[in-house]
């Protein structure tokens, strides 16, 4: 399972109510706040991630448990005191707790309007949970769709990969001089992966992640968007179901 980072926007906006009597000498203020997101360039979208919002307000206010299920997920209210609010934000299509960030947030008077941002991270999966991945491309690159610039990256270090291969572990080769694991040959294998159309490059992506292990050479830079493997660190069972895929989807034999 791969997993992707956002950026929550928390913006809190306040202003005096001048027609309304102070309350121990406090004056009285309207305050609300809202919940957005930031994009991959910094500018603010509406948090399209998120299915509900839970603020618990201080338990004086009636109903302090408030529950939004729309953007911009605005409370509002009126008040003349400063409090801390548990603020509860639920990520479209993850069940229960998996779902929840939880942010505490510091409702002050100090401005008129003010932004506290929290980076969240998200689980991700090529194969699940579709709905998710389409916003989350909103907001973002995803590290199994980063486009023909990335699938050049991830079949570049396949062939870098064999290249380390032939020259790390040169008794591993049969008599024809190819680089094999087992009874996979892991040179055919990497030139394989280059000829995969970028769909097929995110199932083999998925593959290998939900394949992981603590033996296996594997980097996956979310940031960057890259992907890279050592083959030979892979077991022999998933280097075959590669390789079959590869076949399928390419003709190789």
């Amino acid at each position: 399972m791969s997993e992707v980072k956002r950026t929550i926007r928390i913006t809190t906006e306040q202003h005096i109510l001048k027609d309304v009597p102070p309350v121990e000498n406090y004056p009285m203020r309207k305050w609300n706040i809202k919940i957005s997101m930031l994009d991959s360039s910094g500018q603010e979208i509406p948090a399209n991630i998120l299915d509900k919002v839970t603020y618990t307000l201080h338990p004086t206010f009636t109903n302090p448990i408030r529950t939004t299920k729309s953007s911009p997920f605005l409370v509002e209210e009126q008040g003349w005191g400063e409090f801390d609010i548990p603020i509860t934000v639920h990520i479209l299509g993850l069940s229960g707790k998996a779902g929840e960030r939880k942010f505490n947030h510091d409702l002050n008077f100090l401005s008129e309007k003010y932004v506290n941002d929290h980076v969240v991270t998200i689980p991700v999966s090529s194969t699940k949970n579709q709905a998710l991945n389409k916003l989350l491309l909103e907001s973002g690159s995803l590290p199994f769709d980063e486009g023909s610039a990335n699938k050049r990256k991830l079949a570049e270090s396949g062939n870098g990969t064999t290249t380390d291969v032939n020259n790390k572990f040169k008794k591993s080769k049969n008599t024809n001089g190819a680089a094999v694991k087992g009874s996979i040959d892991l040179e055919k294998l990497a030139n394989g992966l280059t000829k995969l159309s970028e769909d097929d490059l995110i199932v083999i992506v998925q593959m290998v992640t939900d394949n992981r292990t603590n033996d296996m050479n594997i980097k996956n830079d979310v940031d960057n968007g890259e992907f890279t493997m050592d083959l030979y660190t892979l077991p022999e069972s998933l280097l075959k179901s590669l390789w079959d895929y590869v076949k399928k989807h390419t003709g190789e034999a």
